[in-house]
């Protein structure tokens, strides 16, 4: 594994995190063990980086990060989220009161009192950003978190709040089918000294080595309500993605390897949190830091998958209720 610096001033984690939405049964149901296999195996891999968030499972992901580490103390380091409040209706909380609140659940899940990296998950466009940077300031200058982040936030977002507390990390889903980051975000965050950290980097599985069988996901699986993963979008899709997955197999690479290494080849400011519940999968994703581009290779990705290819919005109408839109 090789590692990164996360943020300008941050430590160093490996080059590729772990997500941890999929411990919480989003993408199906799971269980503790497959959890703690999946944890073990990315630890083996050289895989020091986890991603949660107090809302994954109203707190399961994190209780079940903190009954791991537990065990394995000093091994991650950890970021979480707060923000989204669920009941009694869906709502965001950007609060001091909130936050504060927020960061003493997640300690108690996580039997920690630090993390490395706290996100604001969603923006309370009630509370000035300004606002947001001092309390998260405070927590930093408290030494309960080693530094903030925001997600799924503008270019204008980003720069006002890093005047008044720097930014460590801006989370965003960025992948070969999701490339919005591209038009202002990964700028800003490359030239504030910023880590850009990309969720869903292997596009929710669909560059994984096979795609995903529709009549196999659980009611409970997240992607049923994504545009993208309804027909006819979904076919098209696949069809679309069919010749990039034999440019990989021509190439000798895992498909979800070369999705994560397209990613590393951006710049050097980038750490991909792919998720999975399964340890199995984690072996597709350890080609990727080994995997180097030509210009020709690059060029002919761009061919097979240009930007804009996907058929259908990676949210849908309900979904989109939180997200900074911007372009």
């Amino acid at each position: 594994m090789k590692y990164r610096k996360l943020g300008a001033n941050g430590p160093k984690i490996s080059t590729i995190g772990l997500g941890c939405m999929s411990f919480a049964g989003f993408f199906g149901p799971t269980d503790d063990q497959s959890s703690f296999d999946c944890l073990a195996a990315a630890m083996d891999m050289g895989i020091d980086f986890l991603d949660t968030a107090d809302v994954y499972g109203m707190g399961k992901s994190e209780t079940v990060l903190g009954t791991f580490i537990n065990t394995h103390p000093n091994k991650f380091k950890i970021a979480t989220k707060c923000g989204i409040v669920v009941k009694p209706q869906h709502s965001f909380d950007n609060s001091e009161t909130y936050i504060r609140t927020a960061l003493a659940g997640s300690f108690e899940r996580l039997g920690v009192d630090y993390v490395d990296l706290y996100y604001i998950h969603r923006r309370d466009q009630s509370v000035p950003i300004e606002g947001v940077a001092l309390t998260m300031g405070r927590l930093i200058d408290e030494g309960k978190i080693g530094g903030w982040g925001l997600s799924e936030v503008s270019p204008t977002t980003i720069r006002r709040a890093h005047a008044v507390t720097p930014l460590m990390a801006v989370q965003s889903e960025y992948s070969l089918w999701t490339r919005t980051p591209e038009v202002g975000v990964l700028q800003t965050c490359e030239a504030l000294g910023i880590c850009f950290v990309p969720f869903s980097p292997v596009g929710r599985g669909i560059f994984a080595q096979n795609f995903p069988v529709l009549s196999n996901f659980k009611d409970s699986d997240f992607r049923l309500k994504v545009p993208r993963f309804q027909e006819p979008n979904y076919s098209d899709n696949c069809r679309m993605i069919e010749g990039f997955k034999t440019f990989c197999a021509d190439n000798r690479w895992m498909v979800s390897a070369a999705a994560l290494a397209w990613i590393l080849d951006q710049n050097d400011t980038m750490v991909p949190i792919p998720a999975t519940r399964y340890a199995k999968h984690l072996n597709e994703w350890a080609q990727a830091t080994e995997i180097t581009f030509t210009d020709t290779q690059r060029a002919e990705i761009d061919r097979l998958l240009p930007i804009g290819f996907a058929y259908g919005d990676r949210y849908n109408a309900a979904q989109w209720n939180g997200p900074e839109k911007y372009s």
